[in-house]
């Protein structure tokens, strides 16, 4: 591996070497967390893949249905347990020996504990939420991310290198659907869940692999941003423009 970092990380074209960093099992299912990877291969990128053993089988079967399909890209699965460096070291080399550079890696790897208080939380518990969630280097604490974002985007900026994250809200997966069914009322939850965007509805995994697909090809002069994907949840007036429409919900 060429330790140019220039050389690996190039201005994205429709042809380049993406690397997906993506956990969990049963809740990535293609729908899930790894809906991201067919779009990228639509659009002709070479992706890698990973996830930890117990996907091992599944992402087999999708590397298979991707390099079937008619689209121009090509897939390739790994495991690979991001929370153990050599892990992610291997990854990289493995990017690299297959395409001959890096020119994109998305770290979609998190997880999203149950409704708990903190009285319920062990110790434990919370250091391994931080280390799949920020040390690994995603969502938990999106502040950290953010922060951690800012900071790398300094640092590698003399290479060329960008780096920008992603605060997805609402997103309408497995692992949501999964979560509310653990509620005394999942259909309320999911509505309470849908009413918080101002465009009244969740988001999908196709609009946040779009999102990376923007800021990885498009988005040339943007680097320590957080693009926010959320419906406008963020702004707190949901509720209220949903009232407006419909007087109906008003108490």
């Amino acid at each position: 591996m060429r330790n140019d970092r220039n050389h690996m990380l190039q201005r994205p074209h429709p042809k380049f070497s993406w690397m997906f960093v993506i956990w969990r099992s049963r809740d990535n299912i293609w729908n899930g967390n790894w809906a991201a990877v067919p779009g990228q291969v639509r659009h002709g990128a070479k992706v890698v893949f990973c996830a930890p053993g117990s996907e091992g089988e599944r992402g087999k079967v999708i590397e298979k249905e991707l390099n079937d399909s008619v689209w121009p890209g090509e897939g390739h699965f790994e495991v690979c347990d991001v929370l153990r460096e050599t892990d992610i070291k291997t990854l990289v080399s493995v990017t690299v020996e297959l395409y001959g550079q890096l020119d994109c890696l998305v770290n979609n790897a998190g997880s999203h504990p149950p409704d708990q208080t903190i009285d319920d939380v062990s110790a434990q518990e919370f250091r391994s939420l931080m280390d799949l969630n920020v040390v690994s280097c995603f969502l938990a604490a999106k502040g950290a991310v953010t922060a951690m974002t800012k900071a790398m985007a300094i640092d590698e900026s003399k290479y060329g290198v960008r780096v920008n994250s992603i605060s997805p809200g609402n997103i309408w997966t497995p692992m949501w659907e999964k979560l509310a069914s653990q509620t005394v009322d999942p259909e309320a939850t999911i509505q309470e869940g849908i009413d918080a965007q101002l465009l009244g509805r969740m988001g999908t995994p196709a609009e946040c692999a779009a999102a990376a697909l923007y800021l990885a090809s498009e988005a040339t002069f943007c680097t320590g941003i957080n693009l926010v994907l959320s419906g406008g949840a963020e702004l707190g007036y949901a509720q209220k423009s949903h009232r407006e429409l419909n007087p109906s919900l008003e108490d």
